[in-house]
Formats: structure tokens, sequence, C-alpha cells
């Protein structure tokens, strides 16, 4: 009100400030960090634009471990709410339920692999599966197939395509799906010598690693995009597979991708 007095009807600013009871430091006062802010700003909308499954804590740990900004986190939160770009949590039904048995954290790299399919549908009604393959040890992903049959031989076939380029798994952790429990899934198993660690039917905690890297994929692209074919399902997954690994912070690496953490 006193910049508007002195604008509009020519009064010293020490009048108006009198009047309206603002100090002249305040009137004066000029926001030394408003560039930064903007900055900031610009960051947060670019992120949620791209990545609207990303929360607070995923663009914070982006901007400070990726990009390595030094802004506090309480700025940055400041900026964010101001924005409104809170996602919204849907409340959870509070269930009463016995506390599953925690995974054992490897401590090393290919100490155990996890591996699930998924499913989803192309834009002409064709059903596909994907099948995710990742390292426990920092959640790395190693590898994602699409087609639209994924038997046990090309399971195996991408699991040697991996073993050309990494170090053998002590273990393997998937379900009971007819892909694993088979006969040539089992004898190639054997010849590599990694141990099978099946998960008990309809405990699918048991397997947390892999669950949780299907919600993200889930989420990140695969509920984002209407594919018109196979390839076009491949080329994403291969490129999502390396900015998840490079560029996307993990929450279980502190705030890193997969391959920055130490």
């Amino acid at each position: 009100m006193a910049q508007q007095a002195v604008a509009t009807n020519g009064v010293s600013v020490r009048l108006a400030c009198t009047a309206f009871r603002v100090s002249e430091t305040c009137y004066r006062y000029q926001a030394a960090l408003s560039d930064e802010n903007a900055e900031i700003a610009d960051w947060l909308i670019k992120l949620t634009e791209e990545e609207s499954d990303w929360g607070f804590g995923q663009c914070f740990h982006f901007l400070r471990n990726v990009e390595h900004k030094s802004w506090n986190h309480k700025r940055v939160y400041r900026i964010y709410c101001e924005l409104a770009l809170n996602l919204r949590i849907k409340p959870k039904r509070r269930l009463k339920r016995q506390a599953p048995e925690p995974l054992k954290e490897p401590i090393k790299p290919d100490q155990v692999w996890s591996m699930d399919f998924m499913h989803d549908q192309l834009s002409d009604g064709r059903n596909f599966r994907i099948f995710n393959v990742i390292d426990d040890y920092r959640r790395e992903g190693l590898a994602i197939e699409a087609g639209f049959s994924l038997p046990s031989m090309r399971v195996i076939r991408v699991l040697d395509q991996l073993l050309e380029w990494r170090s053998k798994p002590t273990a393997i952790r998937c379900d009971n799906g007819p892909e694993f429990i088979s006969h040539e899934f089992v004898s190639w198993a054997q010849r590599q010598a990694i141990r099978i660690e099946y998960i008990q039917p309809g405990k699918p905690q048991q397997n947390a690693y892999i669950e949780r890297a299907n919600k993200t994929i889930r989420y990140s692209w695969l509920s984002k995009h209407l594919f018109d074919s196979l390839e076009e399902v491949q080329d994403y997954a291969t490129k999502w597979l390396w900015f998840y690994n490079h560029r996307r912070p993990h929450k279980a690496n502190g705030g890193k991708p997969p391959l920055m953490a130490a």
C-alpha cells in the first residue's frame, strides 16, 4: 500500500511509510536471492512435468546428487509448496498385518539377482509381457525384455546375455511362475551353479526388491504411454533403464542413482 501511495499519489516515501506504519528499510527491501529462487522453481517445474510420479524427495535428491546443486532442502521445499507441486497422497486403510520377515541386504554386487514379469497392452489391444531383472545390491536394473511370449528359453537367453558382461550371481530370487519352475530353467541354473531362491506362493513381499522396481516401471513410463508396437516398448525400456541406473535418485542408495552410489 505504501508503494502504491508513492506511485499513484506522489507522496514521499517517508510520509507513506509513516502513514502505513512501515519502516523505510522494509519499503526498500529487495530479495537478494530472487533470481536463484526462480532457477529453483524452473528446475522443480521441469522435473515434475517430465517425471510426474516424483515427489519432493526425488526432486531434491536429483538436484543435490545428480545436478550437484547446494540449495538447502528447506528452501527448495518452501518453493515446492508455493508452486503447489505436492503429490496428492491417497489415504491407506489401516490393516493389522503380521510384520514380514526382512530381506537380507546384499553386501556386494552380483550376490543376488531378482526377476519377475509384468503385463500390459499395446494400442491395438494386444497383450505383451515385460521381463525385469535387477541386482539387489544398490537396486541396479540389469535387463528389461519385452515380448508377446516369454517362455523359459527366452528367459534363459536374456540371462545368458547378462552373464556375458556381468559376474555370475550366487543366487536368483523369483516366484513360482511356470517359466521359473520349468525343467529347462532349473537345468540351466544347475549347469551355471546358481542357486534358485523361490518365494512362498502368495508372498510377493519376499521378493520386495523386484516388486518395488516393477512399481517404478509401471508409474514412471509404462502407464504413461500408449505404444503401437513391441519395438517401441523395447526401445523406450532400453533408454529408460539407462536413465534409471544413471540419473534417477533411489532412496535405498541415500538419494543417489544406483551407479552413482558408493
